[in-house]
């Protein structure tokens, strides 16, 4: 999908990669949700797919932070506060932390409910006020929100179902026995 460069589009990024993740978080068994056994978001780690979802909650919600700061009239920390640009993946295990006391379905009720929140939040504004100016530096206001939204949400999808394709490879062994046995 081509840089979403208006509102439509935006709404559209987010809703296309946000139900396809959602299709294929659907199939993960809790039971496996928890297995730490997916690339991390750091270079030369390893983490859960609850920790994957915990990852997104935590952009959407600072999000939806940095709306309710600038909206109060206060100064909006990018990415957040106590963070620089250059500590992502510290930032990644703070969202890990933050929610890992949440249930599997917790989780992905909360990740549902951001999702909505940004998508409302994406309604208020008009195309101008969304891709118009600058926001942060060089990049507009929609294009923050692409860069935490649709954008990890694929991310997110290919890491998935790459961890889901090595959780089912199947034993060549045991079925050239079992074709063997026949």
């Amino acid at each position: 999908m081509s840089v979403p460069d208006n509102k439509a589009e935006l709404l559209e990024a987010i809703d296309s990669s946000f139900g396809k993740l959602w299709r294929d978080l659907a199939t993960v068994p809790e039971a496996l949700a928890g297995e730490v056994s997916l690339e991390g978001h750091a270079k030369g780690t390893i983490m859960s797919v609850r920790d994957l979802v915990a990852y997104l909650i935590g952009w959407n919600e600072l999000v939806l932070k940095w709306h309710e700061r600038r909206r109060a009239g206060l100064a909006v920390d990018f990415p957040d506060t106590s963070f620089k640009w250059n500590e992502l993946g510290r930032l990644a295990g703070k969202f890990y932390a933050d929610h890992a006391g949440l249930t599997w379905s917790a989780l992905l009720e909360r990740l549902a409910d951001a999702k909505m929140r940004i998508v409302a939040l994406v309604e208020e504004y008009s195309d101008a006020e969304l891709y118009g100016a600058p926001w942060y530096e060089k990049y507009t206001m929609g294009r923050m929100i692409q860069f935490n939204t649709s954008s990890p949400y694929a991310n997110a999808r290919g890491r998935l179902r790459k961890w889901q394709k090595a959780r089912v490879k199947p034993d060549i062994a045991a079925l050239k026995r079992a074709a063997v046995a026949v």
